[in-house]
């Protein structure tokens, strides 16, 4: 039986209707609009949904919504920064480090281990390469922009310890 949710998605509140077993993806896609979790395995593998909950990594694929309670949502939508008077968000560290390092080709993974990123640099503001390499073990990217994609991540951190000064 359909019930209502409220979510605490990317700092707003939604109400949502829907089955207590929707995978959030759905939710998060079909329901908020929100298109960067992206549906890969729909198994927890490949890490193409992944979204935070709390600062921690999920995967959105096999997560009910009936599971997130009262926890904080965030998407790769939820990473630009606003800062007052600017005339559009700015990009996140992470998001800047990715275009700079073209730590993309297909994109479809990029969500996703920007997410696991995210998670890895709340936790460990200056990790190594094996560090980042572990973060990231379990997100597929077809393309093998591996390496670019782990120069990205050491290069957020980097910036994100200079702003941090």
């Amino acid at each position: 039986m359909p019930t209502t949710f409220h979510l605490d998605v990317n700092g707003g509140r939604h109400a949502v209707r829907c089955e207590p077993d929707a995978p959030l993806l759905y939710v998060l896609r079909n329901d908020l609009g929100l298109h960067s979790p992206k549906f890969g395995c729909g198994a927890a593998q490949c890490g193409s949904c992944a979204v935070l909950l709390d600062g921690h990594e999920l995967r959105s694929c096999v997560m009910p919504v009936s599971a997130v309670g009262q926890g904080r949502l965030t998407t790769l939508e939820g990473l630009a920064q606003h800062p007052a008077g600017a005339a559009r968000d700015a990009l996140h560290p992470l998001q800047q480090a990715f275009l700079d390092e073209q730590a993309a080709q297909c994109g479809y993974c990029t969500s996703g281990m920007i997410i696991a990123a995210k998670a890895l640099l709340d936790s460990t503001a200056r990790p190594d390469e094996a560090q980042v390499r572990s973060a990231l073990d379990g997100h597929v990217c077809r393309c093998g922009a591996h390496n670019r994609i782990v120069k990205a991540v050491l290069r957020a951190s980097d910036a994100m310890a200079g702003a941090a000064r």
